[in-house]
């Protein structure tokens, strides 16, 4: 993949480089494409290309759950924004996870049956997306849409989803791509610098779904992921100010909340080791959190062997006019 972004590259912001060293002798190089963008989708800062196209994976969460607020659904759940944060999350599974997703079945009187994401353990309420899921039907529910095909890309509910996207990013629905993610649900072919804007839309607080979105992740980072795990703790350190919410294959996204600033990187190789070293490498090179909050951070979700040195090389340089 990497050669056919080769003549993107430009010599005053290549991709960002993390090596990994066994002792003395180099074992993997990860390319990484970053940029950030403001709420009007301006590239500010970058490395590598903004436009790399990648599919967004879960990081399509908070902006898929949107019909779950629009709709008064998430409203009628006792305590909605825990809700919210959890369909916004790819949380770990745990029983405060799998109570929640249960919750919003609950409050609709939505059988368990209908839920289409995967069996993890012994039932689909704790697979990571659960939370996703319950939310979209509760939305049918709400709406009076059919449950059993609730994933379709023809489904009602999959059509508002790309409608609101194509509104956001002020782009053509047509032109939006569309594949089944692991989980089921349709996840979208963007690129970087689009799906750093959709987060710099989240962060600013001017869509009234979003920011009732944003809030509640940032005031339930467990929802989100679990303690010990990248996004929490990056909420948790950053005291809410900034959202973070990553996806499979290398997808990492974080918002500066208020600010409307918007951060998406991008693994060519899909390297989850590497964009979590990235994005905390971009996040102390922006200082958006303390570097003792980061070196916890580090403590907590790195667990290298002894001998094996993880290095990133290179930053985020201001985008030229």
């Amino acid at each position: 993949m990497s050669s056919n972004f080769k003549n993107l590259y430009t010599s005053n912001n290549p991709p960002i480089e993390v090596i990994l060293k066994r002792g003395s002798h180099l074992e993997s190089i990860h390319k990484v494409h970053a940029v950030v963008c403001d709420k009007k989708g301006r590239v500010l800062m970058c490395a590598g290309n903004p436009e790399y196209k990648s599919f967004i994976r879960s990081a399509l969460k908070p902006f898929q759950a949107i019909p779950f607020v629009s709709s008064g659904a998430s409203s009628k759940i006792n305590e909605p924004l825990k809700s919210i944060a959890l369909a916004s999350g790819s949380h770990r599974g745990s029983m405060l996870h799998a109570r929640e997703a249960f919750k919003i079945l609950w409050e609709f009187d939505i059988d368990i049956k209908y839920l289409k994401c995967p069996i993890k353990g012994n039932s689909p309420l704790n697979h990571y997306c659960s939370g996703k899921h319950a939310a979209f039907l509760a939305t049918c529910k709400k709406l009076n849409w059919p449950l059993n095909t609730y994933l379709k890309g023809e489904h009602p509910l999959q059509i508002e989803i790309f409608r609101v996207i194509s509104d956001l990013l002020k782009i053509p629905a047509s032109d939006i791509f569309a594949e089944r993610d692991d989980c089921g649900a349709p996840t979208l072919y963007l690129k970087l610098v689009e799906i750093a804007n959709l987060y710099s839309i989240l962060s600013s607080s001017e869509n009234a779904e979003l920011e009732q979105i944003s809030r509640a992740i940032s005031s339930n980072p467990v929802m989100i992921s679990d303690n010990n795990y990248f996004d929490t703790e990056i909420i948790k350190a950053s005291h809410g100010k900034i959202i973070s919410k990553g996806g499979a294959e290398g997808i990492l996204c974080l918002g500066k909340l208020r600010d409307g600033i918007g951060l998406a990187l991008k693994v060519e190789d899909g390297s989850k080791r590497a964009k979590h070293a990235v994005g905390l490498h971009l996040i102390k090179q922006l200082d958006w959190i303390t570097n003792i909050r980061i070196q916890d951070i580090e403590e907590k979700i790195f667990s290298l062997p002894e001998g094996v040195n993880l290095e990133v090389k290179g930053k985020l340089k201001f985008q030229e006019s």
